[in-house]
């Protein structure tokens, strides 16, 4: 009867070992359940102002590009001083055509002026004595002769005085010069062609002077006035160069809604815009201010922005922020939050709302 009573105490103990293995008791759970998920550090919300921009695309183009081209016909190129990326500047020779010939057509046309002074220098001579004669002594219609000979080599002298500046405009325009300082951006001339009158010879950069040409819509294009700085990233370059509005063109694009703005780049040997590049600029429109929280206190889930704050009993609350813009690595926060509350520094995507967390101190 002893051992029987025995047997049935060990079965009891160890029945009971096995239900406690298989199921924890409740101070295990409940332990378990207030384990932190994360310790966390709390900060108060700053105030922190920003500059609003507006940005844009464009293309950066030249001020002005002039097209130099040939004026005379039927003369060969003798020579071409400049290639592009020359720097020139107002009135230099940049290339020659042969003037032989022109050369001796306006000896011919110098000699033919000379002739035609001399018929009128004659011409007024017998003019004079005619008028000098007294009534009678000639005819009426030899008188009405000497007076329309004089005339008529007046015209003629003034003709050949006309050519022989024709001539002398041709002989300058053998000689193709800048018509202001700037670079050479492109060049057809060739030694030896026969170059048409019209035809392109060189394009000139006026001035070394770019301008941004950027494509604004009508909602922004309000706040842009003449004056204002612009920053400008080329594309393919971290480098940005500060240019300023010149001018807001006064019609828009029928297709596109959109304005042109003209903003003038200064210019330098260090400059990174180049003629034919394209490149977005932020114009400063204006300031906001606001409270802000670091940008990693900020959490982007699902198109929304939320903010942890956390209870008296360690329990996080997630609550709805809306933001606006970044002042370095913070951001202002427009509605949501309070000025007097603390809110979880970093680690926001780690937490749902109701995580228990530890402060750090």
């Amino acid at each position: 009867m002893k051992n029987r009573l025995l047997i049935l105490s060990f079965t009891a103990l160890l029945t009971t070992a096995l239900l406690t293995a298989c199921h924890p008791g409740k101070s295990d759970k409940d332990a378990a359940e207030t384990k932190p998920a994360l310790t966390v550090r709390l900060v108060s919300p700053q105030e922190a102002t920003t500059t609003t921009n507006v940005t844009a695309n464009g293309n950066i183009l030249a001020w002005q590009e002039a097209v130099i081209g040939n004026e005379v016909s039927g003369l060969r190129l003798k020579a071409v001083y400049v290639n592009v990326g020359a720097k020139v500047s107002k009135g230099q020779l940049l290339a020659e055509f042969d003037d032989e010939t022109v050369k001796a057509d306006l000896m011919q046309k110098e000699a033919d002026a000379l002739e035609a002074e001399a018929n009128l220098r004659q011409a007024e001579l017998d003019a004079n004595r005619v008028k000098g004669l007294a009534k009678g002594a000639l005819s009426e219609q030899q008188v009405v002769q000497y007076l329309t000979t004089e005339r008529t080599a007046r015209a003629r002298y003034e003709s050949a005085v006309a050519a022989l500046e024709s001539q002398r405009l041709r002989l300058r325009h053998t000689r193709i010069v800048a018509p202001d300082f700037g670079t050479i951006s492109s060049r057809t001339a060739t030694v030896g062609s026969v170059v048409n009158a019209g035809e392109e010879l060189f394009r000139l950069v006026m001035q070394d002077r770019l301008e941004w040409r950027g494509e604004v819509g009508a909602t922004e294009l309000a706040s842009i006035k003449p004056g204002q700085s612009v920053e400008l990233m080329p594309t393919g370059s971290q480098r940005t160069v500060t240019g300023k509005v010149r001018v807001v063109a006064p019609t828009m694009n029928q297709d596109t809604r959109n304005t042109l703005v003209y903003v003038d780049i200064p210019h330098g040997l260090d400059s990174p815009l180049k003629s034919g590049m394209f490149a977005r600029g932020s114009f400063a429109v204006g300031q906001q201010s606001g409270l802000s929280l670091p940008a990693s206190a900020v959490l982007n889930r699902d198109g929304y922005e939320y903010v942890f704050t956390v209870s008296d009993q360690q329990h996080v609350e997630r609550r709805k922020v809306v933001s606006g813009g970044h002042v370095g690595d913070r951001i202002i926060i427009h509605e949501g939050i309070d000025p007097k509350a603390h809110y979880v520094e970093s680690g926001v995507g780690f937490l749902i709302d109701g995580d228990i967390v530890r402060v750090a101190q």
